[in-house]
């Protein structure tokens, strides 16, 4: 299990990362979320000791960080960092040989993960023969060809077309099983809300939501309605009945100001709208995201 407590950073007069505390469990998938220059990767390269922090402390089951547990940790950077001109496997055993595992075992791993992710063919060719998707699951073979326990990933699905998002969403659900600890750090709240046990949600260096992703959305009650329709939504963020709208081309969400304002709501739409699906549900990861970072405003159009 990772532990980090009371984490800061400071660059000259920005404060990177404040006070940030979270936990990550064995067996659990932890989304680290935020916008922009939140403060996410510096708090991931704190922990991976790439940075000081100025105070806190990080511990691996209840170690600080040695050699030891530094070969156990996978850790997949948001930018790419392979050698261009090296060719594919040499550039995987080389990464493999730093963390400890032999040439031919290395080896044997790596024709095992390129078979899966479909790269056998390329594993003579040089790696800026390879497209942006490709070299993204090169990185990742690399992040976990050594086994590690503790595995950290910023923005994996980078790069990756729908099908390749899905296998790799496979994989990461398979590495949960085996017991090992992952911290993912994405934008995309539709993969952290189908992967994530937990979250934790920075914004300007400081932790302003954490929890497990069923108390988060029972946190922000049960006055959301989803609806898909034909029309012009727009009119729907002036209802009196509305309390918040993300308003989308042909999809709403939007939170009531009651429950039992719903019928009054439904009945206010039809007459403006073909309604393809009505339905009263918990609030997505997205809007929640949006709502906690100033993204949208109170009875205002979300973005389209």
């Amino acid at each position: 299990m990772l532990t980090v407590s009371h984490l800061r950073k400071v660059y000259s007069t920005v404060v990177a990362v404040d006070d940030v505390s979270l936990q990550a469990k064995k067996g659990e998938i932890l989304g680290l979320l935020g916008p922009n220059g939140a403060g996410k990767t510096t708090t991931i390269r704190t922990v991976l000791n790439m940075i000081t922090p100025d105070s806190g402390t990080i511990l691996f089951d209840g170690k600080p960080m040695d050699e030891r547990i530094q070969n156990s940790i996978g850790y997949l950077p948001e930018e790419r960092g392979l050698y261009r001109k090296n060719k594919l496997l040499h550039t995987i055993q080389y990464f493999a040989s730093l963390k400890g595992v032999s040439s031919a075992e290395s080896k044997r791993r790596a024709y095992d993960w390129l078979k899966r992710f479909d790269l056998l063919n390329y594993y003579q060719q040089k790696v800026e023969a390879l497209s942006k998707g490709n070299q993204q699951k090169v990185q990742f073979i690399i992040s976990i060809l050594h086994d590690p326990e503790f595995i950290i990933l910023d923005e994996p699905f980078s790069g990756l077309d729908p099908l390749n998002q899905i296998l790799l969403k496979d994989i990461l659900l398979e590495l949960k099983q085996r017991g090992k600890t992952i911290i993912f750090s994405t934008h995309q709240m539709d993969q952290a809300e189908k992967l994530c046990d937990a979250i934790c949600l920075i914004n300007k260096g400081r932790v302003v939501l954490e929890g497990a992703i069923a108390d988060v959305k029972n946190r922000y009650g049960k006055n959301t309605v989803t609806i898909e329709f034909d029309g012009d939504g727009k009119f729907l963020s002036s209802l009196s009945s509305v309390q918040t709208a993300h308003i989308f081309e042909n999809y709403a969400e939007l939170i009531l100001q009651d429950r039992q304002a719903a019928p009054q709501f439904l009945r206010e739409i039809v007459s403006k709208l073909e309604i393809r699906k009505f339905e009263m549900t918990q609030p997505s990861l997205n809007a929640i995201f949006l709502d906690v970072v100033g993204g949208a405003p109170k009875n205002g159009e979300g973005p389209s």
